[in-house]
């Protein structure tokens, strides 16, 4: 099978905004926020949507699109099933990279760091925030493990939702929760004419951040 249209021959020219040096805030999660806000009033498809990149101990990369839930001072924070492959490639090499991209504003953040699970309080407030159906599913499905059919996963979660049926709080899985990225590295892309691109990153060095501009 060949593709009906010739994907090398694509090509779009960037040219709503610009990023400069000076226009950016002096901490680097704070422009994230600015961004993200402005990503969020423009109604730009799935904002939150980031690329979660991992790598195993053997070295091989992996990559899948999560949500992102919170953004404090100690970094991005997202909920997953720990024993799922990207739990236990954290577990086997904590560091890992997040990749958002808005086409609606031109503008792709690449993010960089040290991965730690979050704190026990923080992931039992989310866990108990979600739908009770989510957080059943939560139970029932062994991420990333193969399952012999789609009607196992059904059966799995009809057994929990009676389990819990008569329950107030759900409690949350043991292997289920939050993780915790403080970013050293972000680097903020703004497409622009020509494919001259605005490329802005912030280095931490020690406890201070260096902002430089890299060729697109």
């Amino acid at each position: 099978m060949s593709l009906t249209h010739n994907i090398a021959a694509i090509r779009k020219n960037y040219s709503k905004q610009a990023l400069t040096e000076d226009s950016v805030r002096p901490q680097p999660l704070e422009q994230f926020q600015v961004w993200l806000q402005e990503a969020l009033q423009a109604e730009a498809e799935e904002a939150t949507a980031m690329v979660l990149s991992t790598v195993s101990a053997a070295g091989r990369p992996s990559a899948r699109v999560v949500l992102l839930k919170d953004v404090s001072p100690a970094g991005l924070t997202f909920f997953t099933n720990y024993n799922s492959r990207k739990g236990q490639e954290l577990a086997e090499t904590p560091f890992a990279a997040l990749t958002f991209f808005w086409p609606a504003l031109e503008r792709q953040v690449r993010i960089e760091g040290k991965v730690s699970k979050a704190a026990p309080q923080h992931s039992d407030t989310y866990y108990h925030s979600r739908p009770k159906g989510s957080q059943i599913g939560a139970w029932a499905s062994p991420q990333s493990q193969p399952i012999a059919s789609r009607e196992e996963l059904e059966e799995a979660d009809q057994a929990f939702t009676e389990q819990f049926a008569a329950v107030a709080e759900i409690p949350r899985p043991p292997f289920w929760g939050g993780y915790l990225l403080q970013p050293d590295r972000l680097e903020f892309w703004q497409g622009r004419p020509n494919r001259l691109h605005d490329r802005i990153v912030y280095e931490l060095q020690g406890s201070t951040w260096h902002i430089v501009r890299l060729a697109p």
